[in-house]
């Protein structure tokens, strides 16, 4: 098992596809093959799928007040 990440850059930003489901089928199956070898990306993993879980979790879902996305689109409208 490989103590060190010499590509943790491009690991980072695959684990976040992944774990936001935009990843392909070659890179889900890239990661898979370095999580097995690869002690740093496995922790990484699991920290961001961790934090992931956690904000979607605190999350609180509200409607807008009809107001502000009127007032929201007037402002896009006159910008286009």
């Amino acid at each position: 098992m490989k103590e060190h990440c010499s590509h943790r850059k491009d690991c980072l930003k695959m684990i976040q596809l992944i774990l936001d489901g935009e990843a392909t089928d070659q890179q889900l199956a890239r990661l898979k093959v370095n999580l097995e070898s690869c002690q740093p990306c496995i922790e990484m993993y699991h920290l961001e799928k961790e934090v992931k879980e956690l904000l979607t979790k605190r999350m609180e879902k509200r409607c807008c007040p009809e107001q502000l996305v009127a007032t929201i689109k007037s402002k896009i409208l006159r910008f286009s």
